[in-house]
């Protein structure tokens, strides 16, 4: 198989309106779709991440609870890359996001932190 990229990351929220508004307003990313799936009561949410990336946010009613911890088997967490980690610090601080302390990637000499998003999601903000 040859890929040439990664499409895009789905995500399955609770509170899709509490989802939207993080996601749009606090990370400012931008909607391509929005799509109310009648049969499925539940919201499919396109969004744009950069130039190239994007992610579907899914609402469904009643999902399971998912074990989150970033050192629990399977995806481990979702990383998005910005040029300044202590201006999008601030910026997440700003809007009420917890963020955890910036950190130094030791094989890379880069650094990055983490936040969660309205479902405990480990997120990642890593500097380019």
């Amino acid at each position: 198989m040859k890929t040439t990229g990664i499409h895009h990351v789905a995500i399955i929220c609770c509170d899709y309106e509490r989802s939207k508004k993080f996601y749009v307003e606090v990370l400012g990313f931008s909607v391509i779709q929005e799509t109310f799936r009648a049969k499925r009561n539940s919201y499919k949410l396109d969004l744009r991440v950069g130039e190239n990336y994007q992610i579907e946010l899914f609402s469904f009613p009643d999902p399971p609870e998912r074990v989150s911890h970033p050192e629990a088997c399977g995806l481990r967490h979702l990383a998005f890359e910005v040029d300044d980690i202590e201006e999008a610090v601030l910026d997440l601080k700003s809007q009420g996001v917890e963020v955890e302390a910036i950190r130094v990637d030791e094989m890379t000499g880069k650094r990055f932190t983490f936040f969660q998003d309205p479902d405990g999601l480990p997120l990642e903000i890593y500097e380019s």
